[in-house]
């Protein structure tokens, strides 16, 4: 009889366990609470029929360089949009910081920032396989970089203080690196943040920038379940699982192996959890929400420098100040008047997501945990500052607060889209100190979310992890992705 596995949660991270136990022979049935699969990688009508908008997750810079997905050959299997600008960062009076994917145009742009930029951001880019080798697992291993890890981790670390203000000197180099630390939904100055960032920063001045799926993030699923389902899997939708008792009896039998791409906390509802383990997973913490507005447009965001229009992801945040000053309001508890808003402008390279000549726009702000707030007025406040009529091209918007996030995705605690808090601690506490984070003290029960090593971004990594675990822990051997997808 087959061995069987039981995979709850059908987004990147569930879906690439699911892919990789069923190409190592496994029966494999995946579970989702939603109507529809794909977890942080949906794409739906949300706000006029014919405006496909991304449900979570929009831009994937992390995808194209993930071992995972590289072995996968995922970008084989989709069409990737790679833009001529990473990200842009609009300042007031019609200027703007670009992310170019060349370096050399991004350094000469910014003036006397040029040359720090290169040692900050651009060493990085050159070594971002080192980098991605380096961030890509639980830390707590000797670096098979160790020069390009020290370098990372140090630029962090100064980066991640008040004293890695004066790295940078303008003020659109300063903006352009405060937006993509803003990422990491933390207070800022900060280690997390910064570590975050500079991983973000370095995959813009890369061959494949800040790329995204033509048609839609959904098609990062779609590939995923085909593979799944040519391999004998199953994907079922509408399968709330509440409590992992509901697993142990009937047809919902879990089988041979249970892996949870979900929060940790759906751990606590299995009465034989020790009590150590549960004691960990709930000090275990959450960061702050994501409120986000869907928004149909009648044209293309009329931006006061043309050159945002070049860039799909834009960061609506002003200056580093007033970034830093929005996300720590965040963590006190408040929302400023004009919060850091991350924009995507998907439709300008991909017209499959609107109807002829119109658009589609996607942004989020961080706000407190479980916020009710709509974000929508000071959304579209910060669109119109720096692109003077966007209201006028408003067709229809949609809202999701964070609290509504939570209910419709139960593993975004409070809205939390990242799987945790990402510090410096849980950096290597994700979500227990160990060096095999994905196994839990229940037999044949692993942990396959961004709550894992390497943690939030659409990689595929952390399922991939956990699967690899579960058959080195049966099996005795350590396999890779080559070893699946040969």
């Amino acid at each position: 009889m087959s061995r069987r596995a039981t995979i709850v949660g059908s987004g990147p991270n569930g879906l690439a366990a699911a892919v990789a136990l069923a190409r190592a022979g496994y029966a494999v049935r995946v579970l989702e609470a939603a109507d529809t699969p794909g977890g942080g990688v949906r794409t739906a009508e949300l706000t006029l029929p014919g405006f496909r908008h991304d449900v979570c997750s929009a831009v994937h810079p992390a995808a194209l360089t993930s071992p995972f997905f590289r072995a996968f050959g995922l970008r084989e299997r989709i069409e990737w949009i790679v833009p001529e600008a990473s990200y842009a960062q609009p300042l007031d009076g019609g200027r703007a910081a670009v992310a170019w994917r060349d370096l050399d145009r991004t350094a000469e742009e910014l003036g006397r920032d040029g040359r720090a930029w290169r040692d900050v951001v651009g060493v990085l880019s050159h070594r971002l396989d080192a980098v991605v080798d380096f961030t890509g697992s639980q830390l707590l291993r000797v670096p098979r970089h160790p020069v390009v890890t020290a370098r990372f981790g140090l630029r962090s670390l100064v980066l991640g203080t008040r004293a890695g203000r004066a790295t940078l000197a303008t003020e659109a180099g300063n903006a352009l690196l405060a937006g993509a630390f803003a990422h990491a939904n933390a207070a800022l100055p900060s280690v997390g943040a910064a570590a975050s960032g500079l991983f973000l920063a370095a995959h813009g001045h890369t061959a494949d920038g800040w790329a995204y799926p033509r048609g839609g993030a959904s098609r990062i699923a779609d590939a995923l379940i085909e593979d799944l389902r040519a391999h004998g899997g199953e994907v079922e939708t509408g399968r709330l699982v509440g409590s992992l008792a509901d697993l142990d009896r009937g047809d919902a039998d879990a089988g041979d192996l249970l892996l949870l791409d979900t929060s940790p906390r759906l751990l606590l509802t299995h009465p034989d959890l020790p009590s150590r383990y549960a004691r960990a997973i709930r000090r275990y913490r959450y960061g702050a929400g994501a409120a986000k507005v869907d928004i149909a447009l009648d044209g293309p965001i009329p931006w006061a420098n043309p050159d945002v229009a070049r860039a799909p992801t834009v960061h609506l945040g002003g200056t580093r100040a007033e970034v830093e000053a929005s996300e720590n309001a965040v963590a006190r508890g408040e929302v400023t008047d004009r919060p850091y808003v991350l924009a995507v402008q998907p439709s300008l390279l991909d017209p499959t997501r609107a109807p002829d000549g119109k658009h589609v726009a996607w942004a989020y702000i961080h706000v407190p945990s479980g916020s009710a707030l709509d974000p929508t007025e000071r959304v579209l406040s910060q669109f119109e500052r720096f692109a003077p009529g966007f209201r006028e091209r408003v067709l229809a918007t949609s809202a999701m607060t964070a609290a509504d996030r939570a209910t419709y995705n139960p593993s975004d605690i409070g809205g939390d889209i990242l799987g945790g808090a990402f510090t410096f601690e849980q950096a290597f506490r994700r979500p227990v100190v160990s060096t095999t984070p994905w196994r839990t003290p229940l037999r044949g029960v692993y942990l396959a979310s961004a709550s894992t090593p390497p943690g939030p971004g659409v990689t595929g990594m952390p399922g991939w992890y956990a699967a690899r675990q579960a058959l080195s822990d049966i099996a005795g051997v350590r396999v890779s992705p080559a070893d699946l997808f040969a």
